[in-house]
């Protein structure tokens, strides 16, 4: 009876309750989900199970709320799904002025973008400290850059820019088929300081399940379309959506440290990638947190790993600890300090790098296949 009403009066928010008499909250859910698309249910138990909130989300549920929920829970969970439900409503298919068969792309999908994975097999090294600083220096105004935070369970990327996600890649996984540029919009927020968008991660590490790494690498591609680098913080755990986040990356940057641990990691990662297909020339290998007195040279790490180190980036403690806690990346700063030196570097290599690969697959396609060729 509550699923006919729903489909009758298609609410934009519907309290449900996991345990009901005659089926579950969760089949209850799917089956809403797929006849009232727009309408936004949040689920009630008694049991934070994160079992019951993975099977949740998956059937399409906006929020999860344990009872009894206090009075500001449940107006925020309410009114952050009403407006959902209001925006996806009033929201039409883009309409591309594209006409098949003329051989152009959309208008605004120019498929060109590149994406990078910043992957350590360690954690604690500064992945996400790169990340968050490489996208704030590869954006400009005709490179548009998009930060991905890569780690489902604990991303902490819109910590690192002082941020608070309204939405998160929960919001666009269930849609992975059928994204479009209105609700990329509506996902991702911009970094007023930097002008980068960011998707984060999930706000919950219990909604992590609900994002598998095929939705993932979906996203990550159809972003390709309006950024020119897609910039993704990897977890250090070779999950699925890391995997994915790998295999689809069009340059993998691998940071390692003078660390024996981190070094070691980096070694068994190196010795993963012909068992999961991945060409090395992917790679760009970069040592972090470098300290001249410690005795482990970059050099040495380099010729061991048959592997080169094309950026070494200084530990400077003063700088990169207090960007971190102000939630303000340090590239936003002064540009005369090493570190933000050896960053300038990294983006001068990494678009030389990426300029040379589309050279290189533009002279490697036959002449006879070339857009007027005759």
């Amino acid at each position: 009876e509550g699923i006919e009403l729903a489909k009758e009066l298609q609410p934009d928010v519907i309290l449900m309750d996991i345990n009901m008499p005659d089926i579950d909250g969760i089949t209850a859910t799917e089956m809403i989900r797929s006849e009232v698309p727009y309408s936004q249910i949040v689920i009630l138990t008694v049991q934070a199970d994160p079992n019951y909130m993975r099977r949740a989300m998956l059937a399409g549920a906006r929020d999860f709320l344990t009872k009894p929920p206090s009075v500001d829970e449940m107006l925020g969970a309410i009114r952050r799904a009403g407006e959902l439900a209001h925006e996806e409503r009033s929201k039409s298919k883009t309409v591309y002025s594209a006409k098949p068969g003329n051989g152009s792309m959309p208008v605004g999908m120019l498929k060109a973008g590149k994406i990078i994975s910043v992957f350590s097999p360690k954690g604690g090294v500064g992945t996400t400290t790169l990340a968050v600083n490489l996208a704030v220096a590869l954006q400009r105004e005709e490179t548009p850059v998009v930060l991905v935070d890569g780690n489902m369970e604990f991303g902490d990327v819109t910590v690192f820019l002082n941020q608070k996600a309204k939405n998160s890649i929960v919001d666009l996984a269930p849609r992975s088929d059928e994204l479009d540029h209105d609700v990329i919009e509506e996902v991702t927020m911009l970094h007023q300081e930097s002008g980068i968008k960011i998707l984060a991660a999930p706000s919950r590490p219990e909604f992590a399940e609900s994002v598998t790494g095929d939705q993932f690498a979906q996203v990550l591609d159809f972003l390709r379309n309006f950024f020119s680098y897609v910039i993704v913080d990897c977890s250090s755990s070779l999950t699925d959506v890391t995997l994915s986040t790998i295999d689809t990356s069009d340059l993998i940057i691998l940071l390692t440290t003078q660390e024996i641990p981190a070094i070691k990691d980096s070694r068994l990662f190196l010795d993963l990638l012909k068992p999961l297909k991945i060409n090395r020339d992917r790679l760009l290998f970069v040592m972090n947190k470098y300290d001249k007195r410690i005795g482990i040279k970059p050099e040495k790490v380099s010729e061991n790993f048959k592997q080169e180190l094309k950026i070494v980036i200084p530990f400077e403690e003063k700088v990169v600890l207090p960007s971190i806690n102000r939630g303000v990346p340090f590239m936003l700063g002064v540009k005369s300090k090493s570190i933000t030196r050896s960053f300038v570097s990294l983006t001068e290599i990494i678009r030389k790098r990426l300029t040379e690969d589309k050279e290189k697959i533009a002279v490697e396609i036959p002449e006879k296949m070339r857009v007027g060729s005759r």
